[in-house]
């Protein structure tokens, strides 16, 4: 599958509150075991475990860019009991203000054989907070720091399964394809230090600092000015980044010549120039010039090593794939559930004639009502190939390319739009009760 782009973005402080933001929490093993492996579900690039919070099941996309647990969107049938709460303000990525939320600690993590004590986390208290219709799957909240702290986290993003080690026994593996990384953190954040060739007239690697943001679906964020020779590109096109804690992030997608990570370089990665407004608190650390996402990760067996502040690359099974951009110009989100008429089966029966009658063969079809997913365009780009087709922010998406999109999901809809510039686009609509259909070819937008 494309790797593509989904417009989720963390990056979180606390603001107005005495409280200790570092829980005093551990994860470990709860016998004398020193590996569990967990499978994951990636999607939109980003890695969604199944943890259980007080004994409740939730979902967590986990994400080195963040230092703090989050929980959200939990509703009645998502009720988890949380323990000695205070109420909070969260100050993220995006211009608006902070956000309520509250402070919960003592709770109990747990999944598979390892076990979270005395573990802290931030319920968000605003609504419009939604993962889930982004990503097409349901979302409960976000985990980083407290789980990577306390083991040796290899990640195979072709396998879907995370290994946890104990790192006081964990023995790194003797691999020539491999490299490794000192990491350097600020505010409880990994960074790494690599290089970046923006166009192919220079052959400058200019060195940066990025944040390691696993929950960044983006390949690739660079801030203006936060280097001398990082300047605005000359081929762009504005649009919004992303959805942070404190509201949109608007900036510039392009795309540079390369970036180098030690011995591996990845030609023609997308990049973000975000809205200096929008990130004023992801500069803080002064030493950034942006992040490293998971559209990058994902092309790699990683292993972070926290305690020996490391981490380990290796090639994976997405290394080869192109990095493309949404060429379709279209924001695509769930939209709950619809209720369809789908033939279950046909019984087959035999009417015999009379005289010089033939026989006639009777179907009897049975018919089910089954509740499916739906998706509907958000928004859409100025000027892009689907706004120039005619299609409208709000239209409900009932096919795909002659196919019914209550088959697909989600994120392989969105891939179609990541396809080669040129390939052609069917969507039928519904549109206050019409249907309408649509083509258009995806275009890139940086020509």
């Amino acid at each position: 599958m494309k790797s593509y782009i989904v417009k989720i973005l963390f990056s979180i402080i606390l603001l107005f509150s005495g409280s200790d933001v570092i829980s005093q929490g551990r994860f470990q093993f709860e016998n004398a075991s020193e590996r569990q492996s967990v499978s994951f579900k990636l999607s939109n690039n980003l890695i969604v475990l199944p943890i259980e919070v007080n004994g409740r099941p939730l979902n967590f996309i986990l994400d080195s860019g963040v230092g703090i647990t989050l929980l959200f969107n939990l509703y009645a049938k998502d009720s988890v009991m949380l323990n000695n709460k205070e109420k909070v303000k969260l100050q993220g990525l995006g211009s608006e203000e902070s956000v309520e939320a509250v402070l919960s600690k003592g709770n109990l993590f747990t999944f598979g054989n390892i076990n979270g004590f005395n573990q802290s986390l931030y319920l968000i208290l605003d609504d419009s907070f939604d993962l889930s219709s982004k990503l097409g799957i349901t979302v409960h909240g976000i985990i980083g720091y407290e789980i990577l702290k306390d083991f040796v986290v290899d990640i195979n993003y072709g396998t879907k399964r995370i290994n946890f080690y104990k790192p006081d026994t964990y023995k790194h593996k003797i691999c020539k394809k491999c490299e490794s990384y000192d990491l350097e953190f600020f505010k409880l954040k990994p960074y790494i230090n690599v290089g970046v060739k923006l166009d192919s007239a220079s052959a400058k690697t200019i060195p940066v600092k990025l944040l390691i943001d696993s929950g960044g679906s983006d390949a690739l964020w660079l801030f203006e000015n936060s280097h001398p020779d990082i300047l605005p590109p000359k081929k762009y096109f504005n649009d919004l980044l992303g959805e942070g804690l404190s509201g949109a992030v608007y900036g510039k997608r392009s795309k540079i010549e390369a970036l180098v990570i030690g011995k591996f370089e990845l030609k023609n990665p997308t990049v973000s120039f975000p809205d200096s407004a929008s990130i004023s608190y992801a500069r803080q650390f002064d030493e950034r010039n942006g992040s490293l996402g998971a559209s990058v990760l994902k092309r790699f067996n990683v292993t972070f090593d926290y305690r020996n502040k490391k981490i380990s690359l290796k090639k994976g099974s997405y290394f080869k794939e192109p990095f493309n951009y949404n060429m379709s110009g279209i924001e695509l989100v769930y939209n709950g559930k619809l209720l369809v008429k789908e033939q279950n089966f046909a019984s087959i029966g035999l009417k015999n004639g009379n005289g010089n009658e033939k026989n006639t063969v009777i179907l009897d079809y049975n018919y089910k009502y089954t509740f499916k997913p739906s998706y509907k365009i958000q928004s859409i780009q100025d000027g892009s190939p689907a706004y120039n087709a005619g299609l409208l922010a709000g239209d409900i998406v009932i096919k795909i390319n002659g196919k019914f999109t209550y088959e697909l999901p989600l994120d392989e809809i969105i891939g179609k739009f990541f396809q080669k510039e040129n390939t052609k686009i069917s969507l039928v609509v519904e549109r206050n009760g019409k249907d309408y259909e649509y083509h258009f070819y995806l275009k890139d937008m940086l020509k």
